[in-house]
């Protein structure tokens, strides 16, 4: 779960997000479920067939829903789209051209491991970043981590709202300067 400072409004991320994982969270459906409005929802690696339940659901509840690299996918159901970082987005041009004409539900996220995500956010006006990982995670075992400063200082320059995400447990999350990020995640 994400906890950030202030409420959402387009251009700006959700209060909580909810990421799916294939490991450990493949079906996030009972979890949205849960989120409060105003709440956000990364489908990353969920089923097809799991995907028109979930935008119902995330319409139902107030949730932004943000699809994980298929723009047409995103479009097809109403949906934001989040980019991975280092892995191109399919169908990022149509979904950019209805994000430009407007269209509420059309949020746009950016991961970033670095200073090439971030100019990648700022150069699509990303809605937010999500910067990773700050600290050693789970979820991939042996990977380096930015740390406490180099995050601060990477987010202090992104031109983005950043959410803080790898390793966040609320202990770490009170080891994170709060200026310059919107957001820390409890994952893990």
């Amino acid at each position: 779960m994400t906890f950030i400072r202030h409420a959402p409004r387009r251009g700006q991320p959700p209060a909580r997000l909810l990421l799916s994982d294939p490991a450990r969270l493949p079906d996030p459906r009972a979890a949205a479920a849960r989120l409060p409005p105003g709440s956000g929802v990364l489908a990353r690696d969920v089923a097809p067939g799991l995907l028109p339940g979930l935008a119902r659901l995330c319409r139902a509840r107030g949730l932004v829903l943000l699809v994980s690299g298929e723009g047409r996918v995103a479009l097809r159901l109403r949906a934001g789209l989040h980019l991975p970082d280092r892995r191109p987005a399919r169908h990022l041009l149509p979904f950019l051209a209805a994000r430009r004409a407007g269209a509420p539900w059309a949020a746009l996220s950016v991961a970033a491991h670095g200073r090439p995500g971030l100019a990648r956010g700022r150069r699509l006006a990303a809605d937010f970043v999500l910067l990773s990982p700050v600290f050693p995670t789970r979820s991939h075992p042996g990977a380096p981590s930015l740390g406490v400063w180099r995050f601060a200082a990477l987010a202090a320059r992104a031109g983005r709202p950043v959410l803080a995400l790898g390793g966040m447990t609320r202990r770490n999350a009170r080891r994170v300067p709060t200026a310059g990020f919107a957001a820390i995640d409890g994952l893990g």
